[in-house]
């Protein structure tokens, strides 16, 4: 999942949304280094993608960009995901959209000490684009994956993901819908695991 996702499957602690943000850039052991609740976040983040990556809908979702985006299909995946979530956010969260992001720049800006340094380059785009509350829309997914086509090393073609988007734009909604529910109950019953101390 992307970044929305993953921080509306955090729950509510500061602490173990900013592990779950940071956790791409913390690689192999070193989430080691972190105080306890970043690290809770990082391994969160760890389950929620291996459960993501190997469920059997979101197979579904990703075969169909294959044809395309090949390699790139579970960033596009998980970014159209992500635009659903934003969409129906509404039947998730009582807080509001714009004001949840807003928070959560804020929890960005008073803990730029332990980000890593990729997340430091990243999050000055993250917070002017307001990419969280842009992924509401197609418009909006269409900037993001249009940035990321620019930095990526290989030809992605991801500038024109937000076209297969509209094509097939039910076959991922209903994805999505079915998809999220099971990932919701996954990632509490790991936050549990976690809060009672196994790894």
């Amino acid at each position: 999942m992307n970044f929305l996702a993953h921080l509306y499957l955090s729950g509510t602690d500061e602490q173990i949304q900013l592990g779950n943000f940071i956790a791409d850039s913390v690689k192999g052991k070193s989430y080691l280094n972190f105080p306890e609740k970043i690290t809770k976040g990082i391994l969160l983040h760890r389950a929620i993608d291996n459960f993501t990556d190997n469920h059997p809908i979101v197979e579904v979702s990703k075969k169909r960009l294959r044809q395309t985006f090949h390699k790139y299909a579970p960033v596009i995946s998980d970014i159209f995901y992500d635009h659903f979530l934003a969409k129906y956010w509404h039947e998730f969260s009582e807080i509001n959209l714009e004001t949840y992001a807003s928070e959560f720049y804020e929890v960005l800006n008073k803990n730029t000490a332990i980000l890593p340094e990729r997340t430091l380059q990243m999050m000055p785009h993250l917070i002017k684009g307001n990419w969280l509350v842009s992924y509401r829309s197609v418009e909006g997914i269409h900037r993001v994956l249009s940035g990321m086509s620019r930095r990526t090393t290989f030809v992605s073609n991801m500038e024109h993901a937000a076209e297969e988007l509209n094509t097939n734009y039910n076959f991922y909604e209903q994805e999505f819908r079915l998809f999220f529910p099971e990932l919701i109950a996954h990632a509490k019953a790991i936050s549990l695991t976690l809060e009672n101390g196994k790894k």
